[in-house]
């Protein structure tokens, strides 16, 4: 579904990526798991058009996507959850789920609010609430539930139980188990090992803007020396 071939990319001068080749398979969760300012989220920005590459290949469905602008990627049905969630705090949650919406890609079944308050119900009881007096946890469902209403075929999540309590991050865990389940390909950036656990079958260990670990999720876990050397703090 999502292939990413020698990627190399900079802010400026400063080079953040280098020579990145991973993969997501149709229907996977995959991870990329690395401590803060190891490039992960330079990777998604990278992959959905934020940020132009320097070298290397990114292919969406067998399609060249590096040198698209985002919404052509978007368009293409690929969908990008960003860290810092970016809901329009004055909108309501009805609003800002028509902001998001898109015709289906190719989907057997369609993204619509009622399923989407099906698969959030703390959305549906505050149709009408604007996005400032949610909470982070709220907003981060919405954020995730917007995304959907583009219909896409696969999703980027950029670190998604950040700052989340315990509660909520399960609870984000299962959401994201229940998009597997409907068929889309997940691609999630984490610190968390534990939310990582919980929801991947490949990882992917980023340091310094070098994969330094492909493989199993359980392989890992497993791996005392890789995650001691990459992932402690």
């Amino acid at each position: 579904m999502l292939e990413i071939e020698r990627l190399s990319a900079a802010y400026g001068l400063a080079q953040v990526l280098f020579d990145l080749t991973l993969d997501v398979r149709a229907g996977e969760i995959a991870v990329l798991l690395g401590r803060n300012g190891a490039g992960k989220s330079t990777c998604l920005k990278t992959i959905i058009g934020l940020l132009r590459p320097m070298s290397g290949a990114i292919r969406f469905a067998g399609r060249r996507i590096d040198g698209l602008e985002p919404f052509q990627i978007a368009r293409l049905g690929l969908g990008y959850v960003p860290e810092d969630r970016r809901i329009f705090s004055d909108l309501t949650v009805m609003q800002n789920l028509e902001v998001g919406r898109q015709a289906a890609h190719g989907r057997p079944s369609e993204w619509t609010p009622r399923r989407l308050f099906e698969l959030f119900p703390n959305l549906g009881r505050m149709q009408h609430r604007r996005g400032a007096r949610m909470s982070g946890g709220e907003q981060q469902m919405l954020t995730i539930a917007r995304t959907l209403m583009g219909n896409p075929k696969a999703i980027l999540l950029d670190e998604p139980s950040e700052g989340l309590a315990p509660l909520v991050a399960e609870q984000l865990a299962k959401t994201v188990l229940e998009l597997k389940r409907e068929g889309l390909s997940v691609l999630l950036c984490e610190q968390s090992l534990y939310f990582a656990q919980s929801v991947a079958d490949r990882a992917f260990v980023i340091e310094g803007g070098h994969v330094r670990y492909a493989g199993t999720m359980q392989a890992l876990a497993a791996d005392v020396e890789v995650r001691d050397k990459y992932l402690s703090v």
